[in-house]
Order: structure tokens, then sequence, then C-alpha cells
């Protein structure tokens, strides 16, 4: 399974450009380094000379050198990339899904697709709201309408009165992978079972759009254990690493 993820990792790298054994991706609508970042190929053995190239194409375009990937199947990076003044930024959990269990329902949340701007932005208030960043631009909700537009989906978590309280995402599926990304509760909305409930509703979405391999990163082994509750189980590892 770590190299399908890894693959899809590749292969879904937006305005994709080579260098030597990485595929980096640029996202046109916002310089966050969570939308843009490189992924090496598998068994890749980067040389200086590679890493050297690689900064200087993130540089060349105003973002910051970074890199998202499976240390499990490329070993061989990590090194390359600290030996050049790369620091890792943390070692994710990688969860997949053995068999989905529903929760408790939530009091007074209302789950809906975020299907129009006013939805979009507000789920991406909540969510940046939830990862302590600063309130979304106008950018941040572009690059989210342009997953949903190119087949992924978008959620908004609501209060019934109407309050954002939380949000996620389903990446655009490329041969039945993708990826449940951003899941996110406001501060005083955690611990009711909200972020538990955005995810079992993000897996049917995905199932809906045809992936039958949903994965997801979680936030730290804290946050692994909202997801075991819900049937997903630990993989591996991602590796966030930048400069």
């Amino acid at each position: 399974m770590d190299t399908k993820i890894a693959a899809y990792l590749r292969a879904n790298r937006r305005n994709p450009v080579r260098v030597g054994p990485f595929t980096i991706g640029f996202s046109t609508e916002t310089s966050s380094p969570f939308a843009n970042y490189a992924v090496p190929d598998d068994d890749a053995r980067p040389t200086a000379a590679d890493v050297t190239e690689l900064i200087g194409v993130f540089q060349d375009r105003g973002r910051t050198p970074r890199l998202e990937y499976l240390p499990s199947v490329s070993p061989l990076v990590q090194p390359a990339l600290e030996e050049a003044g790369f620091t890792v930024e943390g070692l994710l959990p990688l969860m997949t899904l053995s068999d989905l269990v529903e929760p408790p329902a939530v009091d007074d949340l209302e789950l809906v697709a975020a299907d129009s701007g006013d939805r979009l932005f507000a789920m991406a208030t909540a969510m940046n709201l939830a990862y302590g960043e600063p309130p979304p631009t106008p950018q941040d909700v572009a690059s989210h309408a342009s997953s949903r537009d190119r087949g992924g989906f978008a959620l908004l978590a609501r209060s019934a009165s109407g309050e954002p309280v939380g949000g996620g995402l389903v990446t655009v599926p490329i041969d039945g992978v993708a990826e449940l990304a951003g899941i996110g509760v406001v501060p005083s909305w955690r611990r009711r079972g909200v972020a538990a409930a955005i995810t079992v509703r993000l897996v049917q979405a995905a199932h809906g759009l045809g992936v039958r391999f949903p994965f997801l990163m979680a936030a730290d082994d804290g946050a692994a254990g909202v997801y075991t509750r819900v049937g997903f189980q630990l993989s591996g590892r991602v590796l966030h690493i930048s400069r």
C-alpha cells in the first residue's frame, strides 16, 4: 500500500516539474507550502547536484523548498536533504481504512457539501481557525474550489444556526486512491465527536467518487486515535521536511 500511496502523491502534483528523481507540484492559486511540495521517486538516490537544483527551482518561483513523502519507499532521500540544510517538520502517521465505523451522532451539527462560494469560504474559515492560521484569502478559497472542480470533494461542518465549525476535503481521485485532507474542528467544538463525523462523511463521499483506497495523514499520534475509532489503521509514516 505504501507504494500505491507514494505513486498517488506524485501523480497528484499540479503543474508538475521534474528535477532529478523528484516531481515538484506548484499551485497557481496559493503559495501555501502545503500545496507546493516535491515527492521523490521510489528508491530515489538523489545527488547533491539534484538537491541543489531542486532548491533553486522552488526559490525561482518564490516557494519554500519542501517535500512530503514516505521514507519507507524512498529511504535514501532524507540524508541527502539534511546535508543541504533541510529540517524535519514532522513524521506524520499515515492511515488507511480497514472497516468504516459509524460514530454517534453529534447534536446540533450539520455536514453539507461546500458546493458554493459562500460554503467554501465558510469551510476554509473554520479549517484555518482549527489549524491556527490566518483567515483564508481568495486564493485559498480558489485552491479548494479548483480541487473540488477537478473531481474532489469539499465538506463544511456547521452548527444548526449556521456557524462554521469545521471541514475537510477529498483530494482528486487517481486510480481509485484519494486523500482525506485538511480535517479540522474549531477549538470551541472539539471533543464532541465532530472530527469523527467529518471523517466518516468524507469516506462516504470518496466512495461515491469511486475511491477504493482512501488514506489520510494524522497531525500526530493523538489525532490518530480519532481516526482509529472510525476504522482507520496505522499504515506507515509520512515525512514533512523543508528548508
